[in-house]
């Protein structure tokens, strides 16, 4: 199954304003991901989605959730992403959020013109 950072660009940082950092971790630059482009389904798109309802409760995580519904923990951003919420924090207890499935629909959705 295709991960978030499957196509994304790789930046060298060599900017000199870090030079006092790169010299404290030994190394002459670092490499990092660019920011994805992640897209939220359309209408039409999200028409060809099935939801599941899952009411928030203490514990919950959006990875437990991820690898319950999708057997995959590392699918958790689709679940926050889909119900726009982007830490557990920003959920409650009670709660109404959904999961999209089948997943093998959603991920192109969100990484279309990846």
């Amino acid at each position: 199954m295709t991960s978030r950072y499957d196509n994304r660009v790789a930046a060298i940082n060599n900017v000199p304003m870090y030079r006092s950092l790169f010299k404290k971790r030994g190394v002459k630059f670092i490499e990092q991901f660019k920011t994805a482009d992640i897209y939220f389904p359309t209408n039409e798109e999200m028409g060809q989605l099935r939801e599941v309802d899952h009411v928030w409760k203490l514990g919950d995580r959006f990875y437990k959730l991820a690898h319950k519904y999708y057997s995959n923990a590392e699918m958790w951003w689709i679940i926050a992403w889909y119900n726009q919420t982007p830490t557990e924090s920003h959920v409650s207890p009670g709660q109404l959020i959904q999961i999209p499935l089948p997943l093998d629909k959603v991920v192109p959705m969100f990484m279309r013109g990846a």
